[in-house]
């Protein structure tokens, strides 16, 4: 029904914004990787929106990008994720993060975002596998075996998605597990 907002920032609490649109005031939920990307109040901002109506409420969600509505409808259609439980998705991690936990199959990942437990984890990989990749995330290509052995292995030690992610671009494809992850501890040490 309404597809998009363009208008001026008029309010920002997270996760919620207000955009006016012509004198009109739209109270938009949107995930914490579009509200730090947003412009300072009084500035125009333009985002794709997901507009649920449920019996108790009418909810507008606003999303900064084209895969960030996408992945959001995509999780969803998941029984037992609605609305609120996606937005924790995608204010947890980016739509590329998501994407690529699910392509590795990474339930760990997944359990880190407030909400979600083992089963929902478990649900959502199975769900979605398939779903997400090329047209929605960037996943880490097609993720050999040993890439995603190095990226456990990080991810074991204690860094975070987005250091082993950056320390896993910074290897060449063809690189094995144990120097893969010499090579990743000696970029992530800088």
């Amino acid at each position: 029904m309404i597809g998009k907002l363009t208008g001026i920032l008029s309010d920002k609490n997270p996760p919620q914004v207000m955009v006016d649109c012509a004198g009109v005031g739209y109270e938009v939920q949107v995930p914490m990787g579009t509200f730090y990307n947003l412009p300072a109040l009084g500035e125009k901002v333009s985002l794709l929106t997901h507009f649920v109506v449920r019996e108790d409420a009418q909810i507008l969600y606003g999303f900064g990008s084209v895969q960030e509505r996408a992945a959001f409808r995509e999780l969803i259609k998941i029984s037992g994720v609605g609305p609120r439980t996606a937005l924790s998705v995608l204010s947890g991690m980016s739509v590329a993060d998501l994407a690529q936990a699910i392509t590795l199959q990474e339930p760990g990942r997944l359990t880190k975002v407030p909400g979600i437990g083992a089963k929902t984890a478990q649900r959502l990989l199975l769900e979605l596998k398939g779903k997400l990749g090329a047209d929605i995330g960037a996943p880490l290509g097609a993720a050999s075996g040993a890439q995603s052995d190095i990226l456990q292995a990080l991810l074991a030690l204690g860094y975070n998605d987005k250091e082993a992610a950056l320390a896993l671009k910074a290897l060449p494809p063809d690189v094995g597990v144990s120097d893969g992850i010499k090579l990743a501890l000696k970029a992530l040490a800088r």
